[in-house]
């Protein structure tokens, strides 16, 4: 199994790998990750490629190996030009578009990659992959436009970005700068590899792309939760919310492990709180009835949807993450390769597992849940930053001025941050429609229907992102608001919360730019400052 430390040091076997450990290792940044292949998987590796070598010198047709691809496959070639046909695999998918992955993506798909071969199945030599985590371990990563594969056969156009570093082809983000990969190969003293039989087939076969993008999307994901359970407890305070609709009995009565996960969440991020109310308080404070057949009540006895129901609509992304992890983690630990190898039984089989049907079913769900927690905080703000609905806070969180005051009038406050998060929150809405239903038949009808779960996973980050800054948004607002109710009576979390935000974004006293302050925020959320500002453990 991985031996995972605070250093992130993985021991690949192709069994124990987890989405989560992909995800930090990809982002401890340039330098050694401390990936490695496991002892086990050498030896299977070994075994894999000498029953490759027995059915080669018996001159049958292995598939991409002395037969062409797709749908060449009824062309059987020589052994002895066997090596030039991986070498001509990995250069005629070279044709990716678009911008190129950022460095995490980079490493979370060699991470992936090399897990899978560590499988033993696919016949590649346990150097090959040692070269890769090497090139890993220097810095030295494939330059992968973002698009070009379908899905299904793998990601073939973006994992030959990943071969083509290693045979020194093309150009590498070497410590940060871009250069040929033969140079950077050199200049870390690493000897580019010379693709064996199977070996190009065995790199780029498979799904590694699609699910680097997916186990990022993944983490980024739980973190978003815990920031709108974060939001929704400064909402409540910023409102002065009733908080009787987290108590533990209500979501027993409906006991979803996420719905009841968030409600606890948000409790403890509430707790010693003397702004948000309850039930109970309310009843004390209320007028009676007193023998008239009517009463208007002074106070709200609960709270709009978008607050009295977040732990429902919060909880939904806390559950989808639970199964897409684990589909995940079944991912990633797998051999998506085509042929594969069985020593036990001497046997070759041509199978499909190169199909990212789980990563693309997985990520068209969690992009819907994820911006499903736009639109719920998008609803939060528009109720503390209008008067009608916002409990005694000045309109857009105007700091209030006397009639006498020469700037009386002329600010505006919050009511350009509320436009902006309203159409951000739109552009994620609209990403949700699901890309795995879009296959499309091609390469002759050979790949006849496809996963498109690359797309998928892609779009999964990209509504992170936009979510993201909404969330941002809302964060500044409500740390205005509470200030304006008086941060000396907010929870002592969110005080500490508050005081994090106020080192990056100051009290908005007069209209001023504030997209500076909005990047500053997602920083904080993107790094996980506030969560452990908060004093929850990473990805609580």
């Amino acid at each position: 199994m991985p031996h995972v430390s605070t250093v992130q040091r993985l021991e690949l076997d192709g069994t124990g790998l987890s989405s989560r450990a992909v995800a930090a290792a990809a982002r401890h940044g340039g330098g050694d990750t401390g990936v490695a292949l496991g002892a086990e998987a050498v030896e299977r590796m070994r075994a894999s490629v000498g029953l490759k070598e027995t059915l080669l010198a018996q001159e049958i047709p292995v598939y991409g190996v002395t037969t062409g691809f797709g749908d060449s496959c009824v062309r059987q070639i020589s052994p002895d030009k066997a090596h030039e046909l991986q070498r001509n695999l990995v250069l005629y998918h070279l044709n990716g578009v678009g911008p190129a992955a950022v460095p995490a993506v980079a490493r979370a798909t060699m991470i992936i990659r090399a897990n899978a071969l560590a499988k033993g199945f696919s016949a590649i030599r346990p150097e090959v992959v040692s070269t890769l985590l090497e090139c890993l371990s220097r810095d030295v990563l494939p330059l992968i436009p973002e698009r070009g594969s379908l899905g299904a056969s793998g990601d073939l156009v973006p994992l030959c970005y990943l071969a083509a570093a290693l045979i020194g082809e093309g150009q590498v983000l070497h410590r940060g700068t871009v250069r040929p990969a033969l140079d950077a190969l050199r200049a870390e003293g690493i000897e580019p590899v010379r693709l064996a039989p199977k070996e190009g087939i065995a790199l780029v076969n498979g799904t590694s792309f699609a699910a680097a993008y997916a186990v990022l999307a993944a983490r980024d994901a739980r973190e978003l939760a815990f920031v709108a359970e974060l939001a929704t407890a400064m909402t409540l305070e910023a409102l002065h919310g009733n908080a009787s609709a987290l108590h533990p009995f209500v979501h027993a009565g409906k006991p979803h492990a996420g719905q009841v996960r968030s409600a606890e969440v948000i409790r403890t991020l509430l707790a010693g709180s003397r702004l948000a109310t309850s039930f109970e308080d309310i009843l004390v404070r209320r007028e009676k009835p007193a023998g008239r057949s009517y009463l208007q009540l002074n106070e709200r006895i609960q709270d709009k949807y978008s607050v009295r129901c977040a732990p429902q609509i919060i909880g939904i992304t806390r559950d989808t993450l639970a199964w897409a992890e684990s589909w995940l983690d079944t991912e990633i630990n797998s051999a998506t390769d085509n042929p594969l190898f069985d020593v036990d039984e001497s046997a070759l089989h041509l199978g499909g597992n190169f199909y990212a049907g789980h990563v693309g079913q997985a990520m068209d769900s969690l992009k819907t849940t994820v911006a499903g927690l736009a639109n719920l905080l998008d609803r939060q703000l528009a109720l503390v930053v209008d008067e009608k609905f916002n409990e005694g806070l000045p309109p857009n969180l105007v700091v209030a001025r006397h009639a006498d005051d020469p700037e009386a009038g002329l600010h505006h406050g919050f009511k350009g941050m509320q436009i902006a998060a309203s159409a951000v929150t739109a552009e994620a809405l609209k990403q949700t429609g699901p890309v795995s239903v879009f296959s499309r038949s091609t390469e002759a009808h050979n790949q006849d229907i496809v996963s498109m779960g690359t797309i998928s996973a892609r779009d999964a980050r990209t509504v992170n992102g936009l979510v993201r800054e909404v969330a941002a948004i809302h964060l500044l607002a409500l740390a205005q608001a509470i200030e304006l109710r008086g941060v000396d009576k907010a929870s002592p979390v969110i005080r500490a919360v508050h005081g994090l935000i106020r080192e990056h974004s100051a009290f908005v006293t007069h209209d001023r730019r504030l997209d500076q302050d909005i990047k500053a925020v997602i920083g904080l959320i993107e790094s996980g400052a506030l969560r452990r500002a908060a004093g929850f453990p990473d990805n609580a």
